[in-house]
């Protein structure tokens, strides 16, 4: 699952918009002397300056590449769980279209996916690329996409409420003791704060509870795949510790069935103490939700042991004539692949338009292209970054664990195990687990 999908999303910035089409398609358009492709992801209207930045980004390319036409469709979320495979099977999907890293095995898989091996060489940035980043979009040896951004999940939490509660906001917990210790005190603050939430609808409760289970150093299924791993010592202790927090403590406050969107508008109200999340969310909680860049930290993940990781990228549609591939290869170039420029990568641009720079994201680089990325961001950051720090220093000692195999069916199972545990005092944990790992099973063997 993508945190968010949208870096920032702030003021007005004046850029003429670009025509958009409404559906898909695969016509290159060879008769007027242009390739056309379609390309998705571009950031909605609501989001300004990322609408914005990225219509000025693919005009730039267009004038360097006169024989390119790309027709933008907006969308958010980048990626619909609920109707991505009906607009692959349907011939709806864009040339270029977006990717979580936990859907390229399955694109390939049903067939829909260009083959890009031949023509990567003409990506210039793509041997700059985190080779474990690369191998994601690789299937048996060919390349069928290529990255853009990643993520890793950390605890966010709120310095303020923390220096209110007594707790020292520079000594995040690393534990869950520490965790439960630090909600319990947060939550006696009384007049409605919550010291830690967590999410347990629209399969996001299923993402935190691998999570946290990769955390506690569990898995949600076996190495080979095959099986599911969550009926555990480590599963159940996730679970026993939003149970002991939710009933025992009354640290989680009493609304529950929270998604996202409900954790970051307690978060930006001052209501909310910790929540778990990736560094992409601290800008909206400023931006959209009303907090202070000042008041909002991020942690590793509690427990010391692993995070989650995620991300995303561009995969190219199977009917994609080889004319298409390669202006879209171009494009991805020139839109995220090079640093210090482009949509992902300008961060002088986007400090000049009160866009956070300086937020401590995974990199995607090695070597020379990495020193620059690094230099440029430097240079130009404009939020706390020492803010940031416990979570860089943390995570250097965590492993990094993909989302597992057939995710979002997965977590549409897990997240009626931990809404179930959020909602009943007398919920039947080691039932919960022992049934959810039946239908992982069945979901791991239709393949």
């Amino acid at each position: 699952m993508r945190s968010t999908g949208i870096r920032r999303t702030v003021a007005a910035l004046g850029v003429s918009a670009l025509a958009l089409t409404a559906c898909g398609g695969n016509t290159d358009d060879s008769a007027s002397g242009k390739t056309r492709i379609t390309v998705n992801c571009m950031p909605p209207k609501s989001a300004k300056v990322d609408r914005g930045f990225f219509e000025e980004d693919v005009a730039a390319f267009e004038k360097q590449n006169p024989d390119i036409d790309v027709v933008a469709h907006d969308a958010f979320p980048c990626q619909d769980p609920k109707t991505f495979d009906a607009k692959l099977a349907g011939g709806q999907m864009e040339d270029v279209f977006y990717t979580y890293f936990t859907d390229a095995r399955h694109v390939v898989d049903i067939d829909q996916a260009a083959d890009l091996t031949p023509y990567v060489k003409e990506l210039k940035s793509y041997g700059t690329i985190q080779q474990q980043l690369r191998d994601i979009y690789t299937v048996d040896g060919k390349i069928y996409g290529i990255p853009r951004t990643g993520y890793s999940m950390g605890l966010i939490y709120n310095r303020a409420l923390f220096e209110k509660a007594g707790l020292d906001p520079d000594r995040p917990p690393t534990t869950w003791a520490e965790v439960r210790t630090a909600a319990r005190k947060i939550a006696g603050l009384g007049g409605g704060t919550v010291g830690y939430a967590d999410y347990s609808a629209q399969n996001q409760g299923g993402w935190h509870f691998t999570a946290e289970l990769y955390s506690q150093g569990g898995d949600v299924v076996s190495p080979d795949g095959k099986k599911a791993t969550v009926d555990t010592p480590e599963g159940r202790a996730v679970l026993q510790t939003l149970h002991d927090m939710r009933w025992t403590d009354d640290s989680m406050g009493s609304k529950q069935l929270l998604v996202i969107n409900d954790a970051q508008q307690l978060m930006g109200s001052g209501k909310l103490g910790m929540y778990l999340a990736a560094p992409d969310n601290i800008p909206i909680l400023v931006k959209e939700k009303g907090a202070a860049y000042e008041d909002i930290a991020i942690a590793p993940m509690p427990g010391g042991r692993a995070t989650l990781v995620g991300g995303d990228g561009y995969m190219v549609g199977k009917k994609a004539s080889p004319a298409q591939i390669r202006a879209g290869l171009k494009w991805l170039d020139h839109m995220f692949l090079t640093p210090g420029d482009g949509f992902l990568g300008d961060h002088a641009r986007a400090k000049r338009h009160d866009a956070p720079v300086g937020l401590p994201e995974p990199r995607l680089f090695t070597g020379a292209a990495d020193a620059k990325d690094q230099q440029v961001k430097k240079a130009n950051a404009n939020v706390p970054v020492e803010n940031y720090q416990p979570f860089l220093d943390g995570n250097a000692s965590l492993d990094m664990k993909i989302e597992p195999p057939h995710a979002q069916q997965i977590y549409s199972v897990l997240d009626g195990v931990v809404s179930a545990v959020l909602a009943k005092e007398d919920a039947d944990i080691d039932r919960l687990l022992k049934d959810a790992s039946g239908k992982i099973d069945g979901i791991l063997a239709r393949g």
